[in-house]
């Protein structure tokens, strides 16, 4: 049986309206509406649930993949990975510890992590304060303030938001090093462009906020308003798909990542599916953090889904592990969200 949390959109959540005095699974129903609020590559969404009693577990759901982009899925598992911390963060705003499993059964690589309503729990401030910049987080694709800079005990907290996750968080404000990873960005900007396959699929993904697929980067992401969205977003589109955009684009990202106020970049030890897992949670945390002290984040992804500018990105930012994610953080213009499914729409 659906309830009424299922069917709205998850933006709208509101916290008078968790069914304290339901069951499990109802509970469980309501908790989503905040965990499908994650980012996701392309805005894809591409996470299922399946609620079972007091437990739900989190699948990945491959029908959603971007193969030329993210041919391994990892940042599809990174997608899900911020869901899931998303989704403990709520658990423990509500009063409840979250028992967590990975990869609870190793036969199936689809199923992501386990997660049990546990006993009563006191959340901190600080943790109610995160849960509720959930609802305010906004990836902010826009130009930032150049004037003004993250505060450098914010970013340091960052830092330790990544090792609980057991993942790393490394920092810059220096502008040689932003030189020299915009110049990386550039470079991949320019080679994924020029590739009709990584175009078309970039392309699927740009839709008019009122779709009815209620997923994929709407023009309002890129600052556009509602009225001129659902005539330029099209277009986009279009364009996208069928012409090599790739030096503009390039000249653009270049200008953006070398003004932006900090570069960070998430990483691992390792690479494999658990660490991208975990690099999602730990990417949770750090957005979550940084938006509810004012602060906006975007991605800078594409010098990491080409093999040979990943490791150049490692070598740009003295780093001895695997990058997963970079973020740009600094001060951006307000946005509206991006669309979001409704829970009925990832029950499985």
């Amino acid at each position: 049986m659906r309830t009424a949390s299922s069917s709205k959109n998850p933006w709208q959540a509101s916290e008078g309206d968790f069914p304290s005095l339901g069951t499990a699974s109802e509970k469980l129903e309501f908790l989503l509406q905040y965990a499908v609020l994650a980012p996701s590559s392309h805005n894809s969404q591409p996470w299922l649930f399946r609620i079972v009693g007091d437990h739900v577990d989190l699948y990945a759901d491959r029908t959603r993949a971007l193969p030329v982009a993210d041919p391994a899925d990892r940042e599809m598992l990174i997608s899900c990975g911020a869901a899931l911390g998303n989704l403990r963060l709520a658990m423990n705003a509500f009063g409840y510890m979250a028992e967590r499993i990975l990869m609870p059964q190793p036969d199936d690589p689809d199923l992501l992590a386990r997660v049990r309503l546990g006993s009563a729990y006191r959340p901190t401030d600080e943790q109610r304060h995160h849960f509720r910049a959930i609802l305010t987080r906004r990836t902010n694709r826009l130009p930032f303030d150049t004037a003004k800079q993250v505060q450098r005990d914010l970013m340091a907290a960052a830092v330790e938001d990544a090792e609980v996750e057991r993942a790393h968080l490394t920092v810059t404000q220096d502008p040689e090093i932003k030189s020299a990873v915009a110049a990386l960005v550039s470079e991949a900007d320019e080679v994924q462009l020029q590739d009709p396959r990584f175009r078309r699929e970039l392309a699927a993904w740009i839709h008019p906020s009122r779709s009815r697929s209620r997923d994929g980067v709407p023009g309002t992401a890129f600052g556009m308003n509602q009225i001129l969205d659902q005539v330029g977003t099209p277009a986009a589109s279009f364009v996208i798909r069928t012409f090599d955009v790739g030096g503009g684009w390039a000249a653009r990202d270049r200008q953006i990542a070398a003004g932006s106020p900090t570069l960070a970049l998430l990483w691992t030890g390792e690479d494999t599916p658990r660490h991208w897992v975990e690099a999602g949670q730990a990417l949770s945390r750090i957005l979550l953090r940084a938006a509810d002290a004012g602060v906006s984040a975007s991605f800078l992804n594409q010098p990491i889904e080409m093999a040979p500018l990943r490791s150049k990105l490692a070598q740009a930012m003295g780093i001895a592990g695997q990058p997963q994610l970079l973020l740009r953080l600094g001060y951006g213009p307000p946005l509206p969200p991006t669309p979001r499914r409704p829970v009925e729409d990832v029950l499985d």
